[in-house]
């Protein structure tokens, strides 16, 4: 019967739980208290430096880098948290009392994995609610180097657009008065993906129909000559939207929000493949919790005596900090378009839980 339970003894999977969510977030409090000392002796000089600034604002950026600190660290911190736990039960033959009375490595574990979840899920809010809007206001004041934030203009630079095969690219896009002007226009004009000739105007405002293109050019590449044509309308079906659209950057939007973001970005011919990514790292990211007591568990089983227990937590260790590593590396690849989206989220964490199930299994199942 103890077989087919999951947890056969709710009292031995409440003491295991608790032992592993105290040891945790122990761990991310010293963690925390650490690297935000350690982060605040580089920065304090720097927002101290500008005028008018003083304690309220060096507190000001305490309370916003905090939460970025927490969200790095806390899978850290539940992955030591969970060697530190198994390690003592192993240590103290309570692992082997546990084996005794007729569990599985997996029933051994199964609070854990409860426990971990729940991190899991407090991590996912915490993130939602509060990371990604620390994370936007930190940034905009950071690119003012702890100054004033300025109003917002509406000017945008640099955007560009995909219309079908052409792509269409404006030095600066302004809204006054509820109409789109865009300066410095450069239309790419491509058949069956190869560049046929490009549209040169100075300015374009948007109209009824298209977009009226003020002293327009165009080169021809196959004959090489360039056609002044003066103000016509072009871009037929191209929305002032696609151009306002801000630039979207996926760790300071929730994830509904950062979804909505992406689905305008697409329809307006931008590149979204590394958002995606973003996108769906904002749940893999917080379920690699889960993860850490099945990368954790070599420390729980063996003898203790055997003299190989800090063997066997550093094991534990290294395997959590190769996912990590690996989990960098494939968002990366992700921003790079090396990878697809679902590849650069979820590769990592499904190669670890197969890695860690079939060495929980070979050692001791």
């Amino acid at each position: 019967m103890h077989q087919l339970s999951f947890f056969p003894s709710r009292t031995m999977a409440l003491y295991v739980g608790r032992l592993f969510l105290v040891r945790s977030f122990g761990i991310l409090f010293a963690l925390v208290l650490v690297l935000q000392t350690l982060d605040l002796l580089g920065e304090s000089g720097k927002i101290l430096a500008v005028a008018g600034n003083g304690d309220s604002e060096v507190w000001r950026y305490v309370g916003l880098r905090l939460p970025q600190i927490v969200e790095t660290f806390l899978p850290f911190s539940v992955l030591l948290g969970t060697i530190l736990t198994l390690a003592t039960l192993n240590q103290n033959s309570e692992v082997i009392a546990m084996k005794a009375a007729g569990m599985s490595a997996h029933q051994v574990l199964a609070p854990l994995f409860l426990a971990a979840f729940l991190v899991a899920g407090i991590s996912f809010a915490f993130n939602e609610r509060i990371v990604a809007r620390a994370t936007a206001s930190l940034s905009a004041w950071q690119k003012v180097e702890y100054a004033r934030i300025p109003v917002d203009n509406g000017v945008r630079s640099n955007i560009w657009v995909r219309a079908g095969d052409d792509l269409i690219n404006a030095q600066t896009v302004q809204t006054t008065g509820g109409t789109v002007k865009l300066t410095g226009v450069r239309v790419y004009e491509r058949t069956g993906g190869v560049l046929s000739s490009i549209l040169r105007a100075d300015s374009a405002r948007a109209i009824a129909g298209g977009w009226e293109f003020t002293n327009a050019s165009r080169f021809i590449r196959r004959s090489g000559t360039v056609r002044e044509l003066g103000t016509i309308v072009a871009a037929k079906g191209v929305r002032p939207d696609q151009f306002t659209l801000a630039q979207v950057k996926g760790d300071e939007l929730p994830f509904l929000q950062l979804k909505s973001a992406i689905a305008d970005l697409e329809a307006a011919g931008r590149p979204v493949d590394a958002l995606k990514g973003v996108l769906w790292h904002k749940i893999s990211g917080p379920l690699s919790a889960i993860l850490m007591p099945l990368l954790g568990a070599v420390a729980a089983f063996g003898l203790a005596r055997s003299g190989k227990l800090f063997v066997r937590a550093i094991l534990g260790m290294a395997l959590g900090f190769a996912y990590f590593v690996a989990d960098n590396f494939a968002l990366a690849m992700g921003d790079l378009g090396a990878y697809s989206p679902f590849l650069a989220a979820w590769g990592p964490f499904i190669l670890f839980a197969l890695i860690g199930e079939m060495i929980l299994i070979r050692t001791e199942e």
